[in-house]
């Protein structure tokens, strides 16, 4: 096949770039909207996965969709404290802790003095040194852990910055008493930096609570999990299931993350048909102010096939232009940091957008499905033009 070269292509595009131009913004907004909701859907679940460890073991109770819902009896958190399985730490503790979490109503801090106050839920976990321990992503950035047995607690980065009486030194009032913020934790990207934490013990009175909400243990080999896990939940005493503590939190950000990205993917679409059918527009009109060039292509010995392939290589420069600006602008929201509510527990999470080489790959490929189908029609009636009509209709 007589294949018409690429370079004409090319000059056609930058001989009507402001048509150019102009189509190719159309569908970056589209791109823009589509990529932003794959990596705002990527930070949610990178978040909540970053929160587990891959040794770490999560008890809570059967059934229970989070440790909010969830509540372990002191004799049940005993049994699973007596597991041979449980590494120790050096100087020969075992690595476990036993902790209540709730979810609280607190106002978050005026960006101006016009806003009003914005309550939201935030999650306050019981937790002991073991906890911390447990948690090498954590780390103390300000003040220090709080004391065990007091009313101090220590508020992850997100929540210090975005909550009144979260800050170093001031305080908050919950679980019937004030509690003072001795420390700021980093939890290291993870949805530890959304959480209080205090003393188990204390949160426990002060919530009147019976019940632990979880228990988190690290195994001293990673191997016996389905072991371990097949004893407990046998165990007829017992109410409980164990799950690797990633597993838990990946599965956390499954319900938010689908509705995100069912949401985006809907508005996408939506947008991406004003955005096909503007490059239609522009396609049919490049067909229609080169009729002349088509009818003397195909007097020169170029066949239909090469002019359909030379106006549809036009479109899909147009859809890979789109994305390649779209792409590139929604990659800056890397540097953004967002919160929403998380389904499972309805409390404040604070999160980044995230982008992937997957996400790339999906995201052009799109752009690419767009060009191609805003300008399949219009090539294919340019490749279906006679030579005679189209030179007639240029003179």
């Amino acid at each position: 096949m007589k294949a018409i070269p690429f370079s004409y292509t090319l000059r056609n595009m930058v001989a009507r770039k402001v048509t150019t131009l102009l189509t190719a913004g159309g569908m970056a907004l589209v791109i823009f909207v589509f990529a932003s909701v794959l990596m705002m859907t990527e930070g949610i679940r990178a978040t909540l996965v970053a929160t587990g460890q891959p040794d770490n073991v999560m008890v809570i109770r059967k059934s229970a969709g989070s440790e909010v819902q969830s509540g372990v009896g002191r004799d049940q958190a005993t049994v699973v404290d007596s597991l041979p399985e449980i590494a120790t730490d050096a100087d020969g503790l075992k690595m476990i802790t036993k902790e209540p979490v709730a979810v609280i109503n607190m106002p978050k801090r005026k960006s101006n003095a016009a806003d009003p106050d914005k309550p939201a839920n935030i999650v306050v976990r019981g937790t002991t040194r073991q906890g911390l321990a447990l948690r090498p992503q954590v780390h103390i950035v300000e003040g220090r852990m709080f004391t065990p047995g007091t009313s101090e607690i220590i508020a992850g980065r997100s929540i210090s910055q975005g909550f009144k009486g979260a800050g170093l030194g001031e305080s908050l009032h919950f679980a019937q008493r004030d509690w003072t913020v001795v420390g700021i934790f980093d939890g290291g990207g993870s949805a530890f930096d959304s959480e209080v934490w205090g003393d188990a013990e204390n949160l426990m009175q002060g919530f009147r609570r019976s019940a632990f909400s979880s228990v988190l243990f690290r195994l001293a080999d990673a191997s016996q999990f389905d072991a371990v896990r097949a004893r407990l939940e046998a165990d007829p005493r017992l109410t409980i299931e164990a799950k690797r503590e990633k597993q838990f939190y990946a599965e956390q950000s499954e319900a938010l993350a689908k509705f995100i990205g069912y949401l985006g993917t809907t508005l996408s679409i939506i947008f991406s048909i004003g955005a096909v059918v503007g490059a239609m527009i522009t396609m049919y009109a490049s067909v229609a102010s080169r009729t002349g060039e088509i009818g003397t292509l195909r007097a020169l010995g170029f066949p239909r096939r090469s002019i359909l392939v030379a106006f549809l290589v036009e479109s899909l420069m147009l859809g890979l232009v789109g994305g390649i600006i779209g792409l590139l602008v929604a990659s800056a929201m890397q540097t953004v940091s967002l919160s929403t509510t998380n389904f499972q527990t309805f409390s404040e999470l604070s999160f980044r957008f995230r982008i992937t080489s997957g996400i790339v790959i999906e995201v052009m490929t799109f752009a690419l499905f767009m060009g191609f189908i805003g300008g399949f029609l219009p090539a294919w009636r340019a490749a279906r033009m006679k030579i005679v009509d189209a030179l007639r209709a240029a003179s």
